[in-house]
């Protein structure tokens, strides 16, 4: 076994497992400069918003680099802005997500960077915030000082508290429920306080809430869009972007939100229909970005460059989907390594085909036969008989259905996902 061969591709595993890039320092690493015209889209927004209130509601495919993207955004505002950026995932247990956990996590979340922050509230004001949190996650039994640090492990308990302990998710939610101005009134007493210690307005933003399960997103904006829409603060919320398809909801949405809804769209790679023709060549632009971000996790000795490229369109344009076949394909690899002790092993052609065969089975083995024809269906017109159906959404939502944007949206069949249906013979096999 070739040692220093096994190190190079552990390195680069371990690299393409961080996704998304959050701390500064993996975005120093790792980060190419991509969707800058978001960024100044959310920007903007935020900048010129009318009031200090402002709600904006971020969507985008699963996997394309929103999370990447807000953390960047989240940097560049940070000397503005008293920026409060958080995934929902790690304060709440992702099935049991509702709005009034939701606004309980804005408080939580608003207090604990404060003390990370070291902002300067008067201790007389702490207090009685310290002991409203306490009472309600059932900590009232600890003692503080008050130093910003000790208050920052109080708020950080109470957090890995609400994440794990149920019974406390239930007694915050029958609380609340009939009272919910009051949870709206203590995060409004909260931001008042930071602002004016800070002297900078505040910015909440609330990651992964795209990835919950579309049933749940259903129930938490329909019934409950008004409910989250009324701190008196900046929140930029992300959202599925298959809620956005769906007539009702969107339009409540955008009504509520003043139709501030950015879209971070996937990274087209072919025109529409390009690639149904012989000899086709990817966009340049594309290709590009998602071959340098290859390369800040992959050393180019480890892969063949005509496979990285392959590994590109193989995506989609969509960065998860990128990192998971290099992560694939680097799994392979550390196998190959130890089995063939002393032969040369790079990713080539036949890993990556190893890899694709294997994603292209965990796709398939959720599929229905209804499924079946809308993508069918999907591949053929870019574009499904009802973009509203639910199955379709689900498709959508699971990244085998992909939407593009020219002047108007567009849809395709994930590339791995095509491979089936020609398989099937539901498509030309060409």
């Amino acid at each position: 076994m070739s040692e220093d061969l096994l190190k190079s591709f552990q390195e680069a595993y371990r690299n393409l497992e961080l996704l998304p890039l959050v701390q500064q320092n993996d975005l120093d690493r790792f980060r190419v400069d991509y969707g800058n015209e978001v960024i100044e889209e959310l920007e903007q927004l935020v900048e010129d918003s009318p009031n200090a209130d402002g709600k904006i509601i971020f969507t985008g495919h699963r996997g394309c680099g929103k999370s990447t993207l807000l953390a960047e955004f989240s940097r560049r505002l940070h000397d503005r802005y008293f920026v409060v950026s958080f995934s929902i995932a790690d304060t709440i247990e992702m099935s049991d997500v509702n709005h009034i956990n939701i606004l309980f996590a804005i408080a939580l979340n608003l207090m604990s960077e404060a003390e990370a922050s070291r902002v300067e509230i008067p201790q007389s004001t702490k207090e009685p915030l310290y002991k409203w949190f306490a009472t309600r996650t059932r900590t009232e039994e600890m003692k503080f000082q008050g130093e910003a640090s000790t208050g920052f492990d109080f708020f950080k308990l109470i957090i890995t508290k609400l994440k794990v302990d149920s019974t406390i998710r239930y007694e915050i939610k029958q609380e609340f429920e009939r009272k919910l101005s009051d949870l709206v009134a203590r995060i409004n007493e909260i931001a008042a306080l930071i602002q004016l210690a800070s002297k900078k307005e505040i910015l909440v933003i609330i990651d992964d809430l795209d990835k919950l399960d579309l049933a749940r997103v259903n129930e938490i904006y329909q019934d409950n869009i008004k409910a989250l829409c009324q701190p008196n603060i900046r929140i930029i919320y992300t959202i599925p972007i298959a809620i956005i398809r769906e007539t009702f909801l969107s339009t409540l949405i955008a009504s509520e939100t003043n139709n501030q809804i950015v879209v971070m769209p996937v990274l087209k790679i072919f025109e529409k229909g390009k690639n149904r023709l012989p000899n086709s060549v990817p966009r340049q632009e594309a290709t590009d970005i998602l071959c340098e971000i290859l390369k800040k996790r992959l050393a180019t000795n480890l892969i063949e460059s005509h496979t990285a490229e392959k590994i590109v369109v193989t995506s989609g344009g969509v960065l998860r989907e990128l990192i998971r076949i290099a992560n694939e394909c680097c799994r392979i690899c550390l196998r190959l390594i130890r089995r063939k002790t002393g032969e040369k092993v790079i990713i080539d052609d036949s890993v990556l085909e190893q890899a694709v065969t294997k994603m292209r089975s965990d796709f398939a083995i959720r599929l229905s036969k209804i499924d079946y024809e809308i993508l069918q269906n999907t591949y053929q017109n870019f574009m499904p008989n009802d973009p509203k159906q639910p199955e379709f959404l689900d498709l959508l939502h699971g990244l085998y259905v992909l939407e593009y944007r020219n002047d108007e949206p567009w849809y395709d069949v994930h590339p791995i996902v095509v491979e089936t249906l020609k398989r099937r013979g539901l498509i030309n096999g060409s």
